[in-house]
């Protein structure tokens, strides 16, 4: 792999107007459009940009070319069986690039979420121009319409679909501001697009509207309820499994393999409305002395932020949004304290807080569950 010398060039978000009638898209600073162009420069020569989304920052490649493809999965080190979303800057992209069909099923789910953190999946037809390095040898392919401005515009600019994983280095928690994928990245990849913080924070929730009843594969950015209220087939949708067997295919990421995990060991507790109850009760049942280690402790709802002997705590915020946004940043800022156990407070399952537990459930080495 070619050892790049990473640029961070930041753009301020509020430069870009996009017309929603034409989507054409013009800038307010001439700095703006050169950064893009740059951008879409090295995206045509094959090669991977870092981008913000309204999620977290994508790794983007075009989803046209398998050799540019493959440099997401070698700066990420990810499993080549792992497929990955593409993101488009228009609906239209679907028909007119992919040359594919959106079933009736998703029109209602669109018009409410689109664009916005919500992936569909889509059936290859036999003129999809998506590589097969994207879709991991499926006959589906993953969907996405960002809302974030520099993702769309870029996009548009490039005239490219990008297939864009999280910014990070495979299985580490992904990134919601430009330095952790500086941190994670560094010399991987050229350039890195600096837009500030992402507002979301978990990646997309992906759908599948080609199977009957509909299944939800991985909770994120829109919640299961507020999908069941558009109604039209999607009250039925069911739950997919969270994590996919070793030898099993996987139409999504975050089916397979061990993800956001920062380097500290996370134990996760699940309804423990005391933290130091919580931690308490861990160290005594595993002889653990906590005056002799190191440990951060990161509080949501309930947990006070005064844990006994606690050398780090982080608060995630008290509302579902407020928690999923600074979740990963939380995990990464607990690895820079060089901590060795991260106690995480969980949260119910209603509404983000399934997004919130799937990923948490998965950086954990353990969970602990009150009765």
């Amino acid at each position: 792999m070619i050892d790049f010398n990473t640029k961070i060039l930041k753009i301020d978000p509020s430069t870009i107007i996009f017309d929603e009638k034409t989507n054409e898209v013009t800038f307010t600073d001439n700095e703006t459009k050169k950064v893009l162009d740059e951008a879409s420069k090295l995206l045509h020569e094959s090669q991977v940009v870092a981008f913000p989304t309204e999620t977290v920052y994508g790794l983007g490649a075009s989803s046209l070319s398998s050799d540019a493809v493959k440099r997401i999965y070698a700066a990420k080190n990810r499993p080549a069986d792992n497929p990955l979303i593409s993101h488009i800057s228009s609906i239209n992209m679907i028909k007119d690039v992919f040359k594919t069909e959106i079933p009736e099923i998703y029109k209602p789910l669109l018009e409410k979420f689109w664009p916005g953190p919500l992936s569909i999946v889509l059936p290859v037809s036999n003129e999809c121009s998506v590589s097969e390095v994207v879709t991991a040898g499926h006959n589906t392919f993953a969907v996405r319409f960002p809302k974030d401005k520099i993702a769309r515009a870029l996009i548009h600019i490039s005239n490219l679909p990008l297939a864009a994983p999280s910014a990070n280095a495979s299985t580490k928690p992904s990134p919601t501001l430009a330095s952790h994928v500086f941190e994670d990245l560094q010399g991987k990849i050229p350039l890195i697009i600096d837009g500030g913080q992402c507002n979301v924070g978990l990646e997309s929730t992906v759908v599948d509207g080609t199977v009957n009843p509909p299944m939800l594969l991985r909770p994120g950015g829109i919640s299961l309820e507020d999908i069941k209220k558009i109604g039209n087939g999607w009250e039925n949708i069911v739950l997919g499994k969270k994590t996919a067997g070793q030898y099993e295919k996987v139409r999504t990421p975050g089916m397979k393999y061990k993800h956001y995990s920062p380097s500290a060991k996370v134990i996760l507790f699940e309804n423990f409305k005391d933290g130091n109850e919580a931690i308490i009760k861990y160290a005594l049942e595993n002889e653990l002395d906590l005056k002799k280690i190191k440990f951060s402790v990161v509080t949501s709802k309930y947990w006070d932020k005064s844990v006994n002997d606690a050398d780090v705590v982080i608060e995630l915020g008290k509302s579902g949004d407020e928690i999923q946004r600074n979740l990963f940043a939380a995990l990464r800022d607990s690895d820079s304290h060089k901590v060795d156990i991260i106690f995480v407070e969980g949260v119910s399952e209603e509404d983000e807080g399934l997004a919130i537990m799937n990923r948490l459930s998965k950086a954990a080495s353990q969970i602990i569950t009150k009765y």
